[in-house]
C-alpha cells in the first residue's frame, strides 16, 4: 500500500545509496543505485559497524563478488530499515511521537490522519494505538537502478568471462538474490541480453494472484519504446509492473532527448492507452507463462504509470496526478538539499544552494556520450583541469564501470580515462590540423569527466570514509530545477512544499516544468541545427525537420490544453500562452534555417 503521492528517484550513484534507510519507515519510496559495488562494500561496512552486525568482507579475489556485495548490502538495508519500521509503530507506548511523526509528513487527503484523530481524541490507549498502526502503516519500497547499457565485460586475468558476470548482469543476479520485496528500474534504453536474464530467477515471475515478488519498472520517455519493449519481456512471461516516464531534458543525471517529444503529450498518450496497452500485452503474457508451465494470474495485472523531471511546485504535482492519472511523481533535484533523505557532502551542499541556471548545465562531459546535466565548478571538473593543466589529461580510472569503448582494447577503455584521452591525443596530433580545429578537437576528447568515481565520492566525504582509491573530487548532476532552490530542507519542509502546505520557493520568477522543458528542446535543437549547418545532409536535414515537426505538434497541444483550463495555473496561464506563442515563432526562424543549409545528396 502506497501512502505517498511522490517517490524519490535514483540520483547519480551515491547521493540515495542509503536513501531508504532514511525514509522508507516513513512511508516514502526510494531508489538505491547499484553501478558501484565497491562503494556499496565500503558502506555496507560502515553500516555494520555502525548497526554492531557482524562484517565479513566480500573481497574482489572471490568468485561472483559484485553479485554478493550487491546482494548483502541490499539484505542488510532490507533488515535495518523493517527494523526502524517496526520501532516506529512500537512507538505507541511513547504517545506515539514516531507514529504522529510518520502522519505529519502524509498528504492532507490522507484518511490516516483523520483515522488517528479519531483514535487518540479521547483517551490514549497504547495498545490500541499499535494495533492500528500494525495494520494500517506501511514502509515505502526500497527500490533499485539499473542502467541497462553499462554493462561491461569482465576478465580474469586475460581470460573473458561468461556473459552473467557482465556488470548489469551481475548487478541483476545481486538484487535478485537479496530478500528485498520492492523494484527494479531499468533504464537508459534497452539491452535485449539483460532482458533475457530476467527469466532465470522465479521472482521475476506472478504467481496465480498476480503477486510479483521484485517488480519490473522502465524508465521510459516516449509510449513507442514501452510498447516494444513490454511486449519483448512479455514474450518471456515477464510482465512490467511500472513505466516511469522521465522528461528527455528537464531531468538530472543523464538526459536521453526525444526526437522532440515533449512530456505533456506522452503522458497524455499513457493515459490514454492504458486499458488497451493492458490487454494487448496480457495477450501475449498469458500464452508465454503457459508455455513455461507457470502459474496463470487469474485477472489482468496491474500497471503503474509514473512521472518526473522538473516538478516543483505542489500545484504541478497534483496536476499530473489529477489530469494526467499518473500513480506517483518523482522529485528528484530538491531532495539534494534535504540531508535527512539524500546523502551529499558539506561542500557540495554549499554549492547547490548558491546554484542559479548559468551554474547548471547541458554538457558532454559524460563517457557515456549522452548529454549529461553538471554542476559548474564542481571539484571533479576542477580535478580534470589540473589534470590538463599538468598536461596529463584524463582520469587513472580506478573502477573502470564505464570502460566501454573498444576502439583500442577489446577489453574496452573509458573514454574519460588517461590511457584512452593519450591515445586519442596522439592520433589528433598526426592529423596536421589548423589551430582551431585542433583545439576543438582536443576540447572535445578531454572535455569527458571520470562520472562513474565522482558520483560516488560525495557518500564518502560526507560520512568520513576513505577516498585514497576515489580522490575527493566530486561530480554532481542536479536537473535545471535546482537553480530555484536556495537552502538545505528537512524533509518535513520538503514534504509541506510537493503537499502544498508551504511552499520553499522564494523566487517568483520560476517557469511552468512543461515551459522549462520546452525551453531547454529549443536550445537544444538550436545547438543540433548549428553543428550540422557547415556540411548538412539528408539525414541530418530529416531528423531535425521532424524534431521541429514534433515540438511544433507539442505547441500546438499545450496551447489547446492551457486555453482549457479552469482553475488551475491561473497565475501562469497567460506568461504560459504568450511563451508558446514566441516558441512557435522561434520554431519558424530554425525551419528557415534548415531549409536554408540542407544539401541534396550526392
Amino acid at each position: 500500500m502506497t501512502q505517498h503521492s511522490f517517490h524519490i528517484p535514483v540520483m547519480g550513484i551515491g547521493f540515495t545509496i542509503d536513501t531508504p534507510l532514511k525514509v522508507s519507515h516513513l512511508g516514502i519510496d526510494s531508489v538505491i543505485s547499484l553501478v558501484d559495488d565497491i562503494l556499496i562494500e565500503k558502506l555496507r561496512k560502515m553500516y555494520c559497524e555502525k548497526l554492531e552486525l557482524p562484517y565479513q568482507e566480500i573481497s574482489d579475489k572471490i568468485e561472483d563478488f559484485r553479485a554478493k556485495r550487491i546482494s548483502s548490502y541490499l539484505n542488510l538495508v532490507n533488515d535495518a530499515a523493517h527494523k526502524k519500521f517496526e520501532e516506529l509503530v512500537n512507538s505507541a507506548h511513547n504517545r506515539g511521537k514516531e507514529i504522529k511523526e510518520y502522519l505529519s509528513l502524509l498528504p492532507n487527503t490522507s484518511h490516516l490522519k483523520v483515522e488517528f484523530e479519531k483514535l487518540t481524541s479521547k483517551d490514549f490507549n497504547a495498545n490500541e494505538i499499535k494495533k492500528w498502526a500494525k495494520e494500517n502503516l506501511s514502509m515505502g519500497s526500497i527500490d533499485v537502478n539499473i542502467m541497462t547499457k553499462v554493462d561491461k565485460d569482465n576478465y580474469t586475468k586475460n581470460d573473458k568471462l561468461p556473459t552473467e558476470f557482465n556488470d548489469a548482469h551481475a548487478a541483476l543476479r545481486g538484487y535478485a538474490m537479496s530478500n528485498l520485496n520492492s523494484s527494479v528500474i531499468l533504464s537508459a534504453g534497452m539491452n535485449p541480453r539483460l532482458y533475457s536474464y530476467l527469466e532465470n530467477f522465479e521472482d521475476f515471475f506472478p504467481d496465480e494472484n498476480g503477486n510479483i515478488k521484485k517488480k519490473i519498472v522502465l524508465k521510459v520517455s516516449d509510449y513507442r519504446s514501452a510498447l516494444i519493449q513490454g511486449k519483448f519481456l512479455a514474450k518471456k512471461g515477464i510482465w512490467v509492473s511500472e513505466y516511469r516516464i522521465e522528461s528527455g531534458l528537464n531531468c538530472g543525471g543523464h538526459a536521453f532527448a526525444t526526437d522532440g517529444y515533449l512530456m505533456g503529450p506522452i503522458m497524455a498518450e499513457f493515459r490514454d492507452n492504458k486499458k488497451a496497452y493492458i490487454e494487448e500485452i496480457h495477450d501475449i503474457l498469458i500464452p508465454a507463462l503457459a508455455q513455461k508451465g507457470r502459474s496463470l494470474p487469474k485477472h489482468n495485472l496491474s500497471l503503474k504509470i509514473t512521472a518526473q523531471g522538473g516538478v516543483g511546485t505542489a500545484e504541478e504535482h497534483q496536476f499530473l496526478i489529477d489530469h494526467y492519472k499518473v500513480d506517483s511523481v518523482g522529485w528528484g533535484t530538491p531532495f539534494l538539499l534535504v540531508p535527512e533523505a539524500t546523502t551529499v557532502d558539506k561542500a557540495t551542499l554549499e554549492k547547490l544552494v548558491e546554484a542559479k541556471e548559468k551554474d547548471l548545465y547541458l554538457s558532454d562531459i559524460s563517457p557515456l556520450g549522452v548529454p549529461f546535466h553538471n554542476l559548474r565548478g564542481n571539484t571533479k571538473d576542477m580535478e580534470k583541469l589540473k589534470n590538463i593543466d599538468k598536461d596529463r589529461p584524463g582520469s587513472s580510472c580506478p573502477k573502470k564501470f564505464v570502460a566501454l569503448n573498444k576502439d583500442y582494447t577489446d577489453k574496452g577503455l573509458c573514454t574519460a580515462s588517461r590511457q584512452y584521452q593519450h591515445l586519442k591525443l596522439k592520433e589528433l596530433d598526426e592529423m596536421g590540423l589548423a589551430e582551431k580545429d585542433y583545439t576543438d578537437k582536443f576540447n572535445k576528447i578531454t572535455e569527458k569527466s571520470c562520472t562513474c568515481v565522482g558520483l560516488g565520492t560525495s557518500a564518502l566525504l560526507a560520512y568520513g570514509l576513505d577516498t585514497k582509491t576515489e580522490g575527493p573530487g566530486v561530480s554532481i548532476c542536479p536537473g535545471p530545477n535546482m537553480a530555484y532552490y536556495s537552502k538545505i530542507m528537512t524533509l518535513k519542509e520538503m514534504t509541506d512544499h510537493i503537499y502544498g502546505r508551504a511552499n520553499v520557493i522564494v523566487r517568483t520568477d520560476r517557469p511552468h516544468m512543461f515551459m522549462k522543458e520546452l525551453g531547454i528542446y529549443l536550445e537544444y535543437l538550436k545547438n543540433r541545427i548549428a553543428e550540422s549547418q557547415e556540411s548538412m545532409n539528408r539525414k541530418q536535414e530529416k531528423y531535425l525537420s521532424k524534431f521541429i515537426h514534433n515540438l511544433e505538434n507539442g505547441i500546438t497541444y499545450y496551447q489547446g490544453l492551457f486555453n482549457n483550463l479552469n482553475g488551475q495555473f491561473k497565475n501562469a496561464k497567460d506568461t504560459v500562452l504568450s511563451e508558446l506563442s514566441n516558441s512557435l515563432k522561434t520554431l519558424e526562424g530554425f525551419k528557415q534555417d534548415v531549409e536554408a543549409h540542407s544539401l541534396s545528396e550526392v
